[in-house]
């Protein structure tokens, strides 16, 4: 009997009620399924949603877990200790695409930073070469819902978290990317070890593998899995994709790996700093082994424009230039768009996750002309710049009447520190919700409070 046929009347437990498990449950109702919830954070208790491991049916037959959940939670133990089968949202996706689309290819993309704006490049690739695919995953559309679309698409581009990888075993890629490795998520993986571990999962996952080598946790590995394929902001050797002079360029799908087959302009890409070369490059190479031409792969990098948030220009006002790069919620996104400024007033703090701050702030320092802390692990970077930037001038501001004030003095102080050539950068190294909603609340009051000071409201 094959897999779809046996969800019919099946018991199953969906762990976490979120957009994940929404669609989970969704395409296992269609399939005959009779679904309940887990979820701990659902306030409102309704008929299907549980959230006390007491209360959980003894009939449960299959249990798909949400890629947040740890797999030491006490209820996801349970179904496991009573062995139960317990499935992550790809691996089920993955076994409902063998029957309903078993000529579907996926393509892998993960990273500690850039998967977001690297994996909606691809889609602009897709776009412009007019083909039947999407990118999903941890961005936008779940997996399973994109598996299940009528009729089939030819290709999902997969945004993988560390917790997706992790909790998956049986998807096989076409290709995957690795954009790079640094420390993020160390409170659910217990360490760095493991958070690595999970991301090179991926390699033993996939026919092909495209790796940055300008990374330097990536470039000191040493990478024994056949396929892989190297790209980096230096000349590359035949086999790799790279930079000569003004121009990314494949030697790795070209005739022979001799010849230079020219991808893209660096300007093509923006904004045109290093590391979203970098990310254009990993789209690039997951375009190429889906057999995408040059001419295509070239028009939707050039056509593609960044999110909200991701160093996004709020404002040119008296020859300071105001950046709100929100979602550099961990220290290797904030190195990344310090670095890609010289004169920093640097505004950081929030959740840290277990992260250190010491090799941001060494890296960083002759950049940051001052720094302004918030947030509820602002002390670790305070600690950070008094051990490597000593002599940086450090402010401290606190949340007292609300969020909103709170960046109004924020940007205040920002523009007494700031003089012509400097830039204000919102990068937080830090997850945002000890004071905001997400970060895409703390940009949007960032910028709120920039365009109000340039027009004259602030004094």
């Amino acid at each position: 009997m094959s897999f779809i046929a046996q969800l019919a009347g099946k018991e199953c437990l969906v762990v976490g009620a979120g957009v994940t498990g929404q669609a989970v449950a969704k395409v296992l109702l269609n399939f005959g399924a009779k679904v309940v919830f887990f979820d701990e954070k659902v306030k409102q208790l309704q008929s299907q949603i549980i959230s006390s491991i007491d209360s959980l049916p003894s009939t449960i037959e299959m249990a798909i877990v949400s890629p947040g959940w740890r797999k030491d939670h006490p209820v996801v133990k349970k179904m496991i200790d009573s062995g139960i089968s317990v499935k992550s949202e790809l691996d089920l996706a993955w076994l409902i695409k063998k029957e309903i689309a078993p000529n579907q290819k996926w393509v892998g993309l993960t990273g500690t930073n850039g998967k977001t704006t690297t994996i909606q490049m691809v889609q602009s690739i897709f776009d412009a070469a007019g083909m039947k695919a999407l990118a999903c995953g941890n961005l936008g559309e779940p997996v399973i819902s994109a598996v299940c679309r009528t009729p089939a698409l030819e290709i999902l581009a997969l945004e993988l978290s560390s917790f997706q990888i992790d909790w998956s075993e049986l998807p096989e890629y076409e290709s995957i990317a690795i954009l790079n490795i640094a420390e993020d998520h160390i409170d659910w993986h217990g360490s760095f070890e493991n958070y690595a571990k999970a991301k090179l999962k991926l390699l033993s996952q996939s026919k092909q593998s495209f790796i940055n080598k300008s990374d330097p946790f990536l470039a000191n590995r040493q990478m024994n899995q056949s396929g892989v394929i190297w790209f980096s902001l230096d000349t590359p050797a035949p086999g790799e994709i790279g930079l000569v002079e003004e121009l990314i360029v494949d030697r790795a799908f070209s005739p022979a790996k001799v010849q230079a087959g020219e991808i893209a302009e660096v300007v093509d890409v923006k904004p045109t700093v290093p590391h979203n070369i970098l990310n254009a490059m990993a789209a690039a190479s997951l375009a190429l082994s889906l057999k995408i031409s040059y001419s295509d792969i070239k028009a939707g990098l050039k056509s593609f424009s960044t999110d909200h948030h991701r160093m996004e220009i709020i404002s040119n006002f008296n020859q300071i230039t105001w950046i709100d790069d929100s979602k550099a919620t961990n220290p290797h996104a904030a190195s990344a768009a310090i670095m890609a400024n010289l004169n920093v007033i640097w505004i950081a703090g929030g959740l840290a996750k277990g992260a250190s701050m010491d090799e941001l702030v060494k890296r960083c320092a002759p950049r940051i002309k001052a720094a302004i802390l918030i947030g509820k692990d602002r002390d670790l970077i305070k600690e950070s710049l008094s051990k490597f930037a000593p002599d940086t001038p450090t402010y401290l501001i606190d949340l007292t009447e609300s969020k909103e004030k709170m960046l109004v003095e924020v940007v205040k102080l920002a523009a007494n520190l700031a003089k012509a050539g400097d830039t204000v950068l919102l990068a937080p190294a830090c997850a945002s919700m000890d004071q905001f909603s997400s970060y895409a609340e703390r940009g949007e009051l960032f910028a709120d409070a920039v365009k109000e000071l340039n027009s004259g409201v602030l004094k």
